[in-house]
């Protein structure tokens, strides 16, 4: 069971990661249409894109010491 529950934080984490990485980068692009957040704040998709890249490597760590 705590493998099951680090594959779905570290897929949680991973999908955090790349909605806020696309919402920035769209925003950053002009294509603020297309953004998945609407690009509404550049500050935020970085924050969150930091921390889901913590949870990440978090969820990685642990993963890998359960074997």
């Amino acid at each position: 069971m705590p493998k099951a529950l680090c594959l779905t934080s570290l897929v949680a984490s991973i999908l955090v990661l790349v909605l806020f990485l696309a919402d920035a980068a769209m925003g950053i692009l002009g294509m603020q249409d297309f953004a998945p957040l609407g690009a509404a704040s550049l500050l935020m998709d970085i924050t969150f894109a930091i921390v889901g890249g913590i949870m990440v490597y978090m969820s990685w760590k642990t993963y890998r010491e359960q074997r």
